[in-house]
């Protein structure tokens, strides 16, 4: 769980010392559940018939996609060690680069955070679809969906407890069936279900640039140990050897699990499935009572990730608005949880939503997925851009020469792979998550112009 919101998270200049908070209160294991727990949401139920058009190479680009993960985790670890506190991608672009960049860094994380939670709500019409006699259309659908967003959100309004007790149900919830699928289902996967290697034709490398876009989604979460980071004992240590085990273990069982989907249901099928692991349990056990159960499981599973994701919502942009880079209504708290940034997150999420469904968009799914790969890996990039700057800088006191060849190759490899999922981003989500980033800069130029102004006045 994310730290108590109700303390300032960062509230300090960028040419200030890191002053971490007194308390730290989460140790190793905590923060490894931290990063699994993030990582393994919702998206992961869907994403298999996602990029099942694109082939086999899907599976090649999530092995890819892995290495770079491990990567990141590394880069977030070693900046943590650096700069141990709260705030993790918000705080390293602007101690680099200043409050412009550290403003891009945390408005684009924030879209990502509500544009990902109107993707898992989306996801969990698919296997409510397996549960209940769902009528067709697309207005039924947002409804859902819709429904599927709110509930949690009114848990978060609740306060801080409620969303505690939430996450611990629902990450057992969601480990059983994705464990029973990436360990026994490999023993029952027939070769002939894999379909062609490259099923658009359109060569290895573009079909693996476009899979690795949507997979990221999967990998979203990696940067939680040092979002927390004032919260962890030791971070020096810890927030790296979190990141890259929380990582390693979730790729096993996403490796595992898509390959046993893609091995148990026929490609052609896969590609049309809108509950992947309900069909691919179905396969292992015949009949459809496994699916109907997977398919419970994965909405309670989506529903608690969106419990936790909202709550990330408001707290990001509550460290900025501390530091007067984000409106101030992101300051409001009540029973601990900054309930304005929740509710505004969850109203964007909403309209996002109603967009895509009733705007005819096909693939809603897909295209909320594409948005928010984009738009997280504009904080990637930066972060990575931060860390080459203090290599390149030189500076004994932010950057240990011993280790200078490994942070060279940790944050050059972050770099060209944020790069590489922001090029294999649609158009459609490259010009939805801009036009993000365009209000973005309206935002900006009037906090900036707020706060300039008193000293212009005098």
């Amino acid at each position: 769980m994310s730290p108590n919101p109700a303390e300032p998270q960062s509230g300090r200049s960028p040419d200030s010392p890191a002053e971490p908070p007194a308390k730290r209160r989460f140790g190793l294991l905590t923060a490894v559940c931290l990063v699994t727990g993030n990582i393994i949401g919702g998206g992961v139920f869907l994403l298999p018939a996602t990029v099942a058009p694109y082939g086999t190479v899907s599976i090649l680009a999530l092995g890819v996609l892995t290495v770079g993960a491990v990567a990141l985790a590394v880069l977030f670890g070693r900046l943590a060690a650096r700069t141990p506190v709260t705030g993790g991608l918000y705080v390293y672009p602007r101690e680099a680069f200043g409050d412009f960049a550290g403003f891009v860094s945390v408005w684009s994380y924030w879209t990502m955070t509500w544009a990902s939670n109107a993707a898992l709500a989306v996801a969990a019409v698919g296997y409510l679809q397996v549960l209940l006699p769902v009528p067709g259309g697309a207005g039924w659908q947002a409804f859902l969906a819709l429904a599927v967003l709110w509930l949690p959100a009114i848990t978060n309004f609740a306060g801080l407890k409620y969303v505690a007790a939430a996450q611990i149900v629902s990450t057992v919830l969601k480990f059983l069936p994705l464990a029973v699928v990436a360990v026994v289902g490999p023993f029952f996967v027939h070769a002939d279900n894999f379909g062609p290697f490259d099923a658009t034709g359109q060569g290895v490398l573009p079909s693996m640039t476009a899979a690795a876009a949507l997979l990221l989604y999967s990998y979203l979460g990696v940067e939680s140990a040092a979002v927390s980071a004032g919260e962890v004992r030791n971070p020096a240590r810890t927030v790296i050897r979190a990141g890259v085990l929380g990582t390693v273990a979730s790729a096993v069982v996403y490796v595992l699990g898509t390959v046993a989907v893609f091995g148990l249901v026929p490609h052609t099928a896969l590609a049309g499935s809108t509950a992947p692991f309900s069909d691919a349990l179905d396969a292992m056990f015949g009949g459809t009572a496994g699916g109907v159960v997977m398919a419970g499981a994965a909405v309670l599973s989506i529903v608690g990730a969106l419990n936790g994701w909202i709550l990330m919502s408001a707290q990001m942009p509550y460290a900025a608005a501390v530091d007067g880079l984000f409106p101030r209504v992101f300051t409001r708290v009540r029973r601990d949880v900054p309930w304005a940034g929740a509710l505004i997150g969850v109203v964007l999420a909403s309209v996002l939503i109603l967009f895509n469904y009733l705007s005819g968009t096909a693939e809603v799914f897909r295209v909320l997925v594409l948005i928010t790969s984009f738009t997280a890996a504009v904080p990637y990039l930066l972060s990575a851009a931060a860390q080459l700057h203090w290599l390149a800088r030189g500076d004994r006191e932010k950057v240990r020469g011993g280790r200078l060849a490994l942070d060279v190759t940790v944050a050059g490899v972050s770099f060209a792979v944020s790069v590489w999922l922001i090029a294999g981003a649609s158009y459609a989500a490259v010009y939805q998550g801009t036009l993000f980033l365009a209000a973005g800069l309206l935002v900006h130029t009037w906090l900036s112009a707020r706060r300039s102004a008193p000293a212009e006045a005098g």
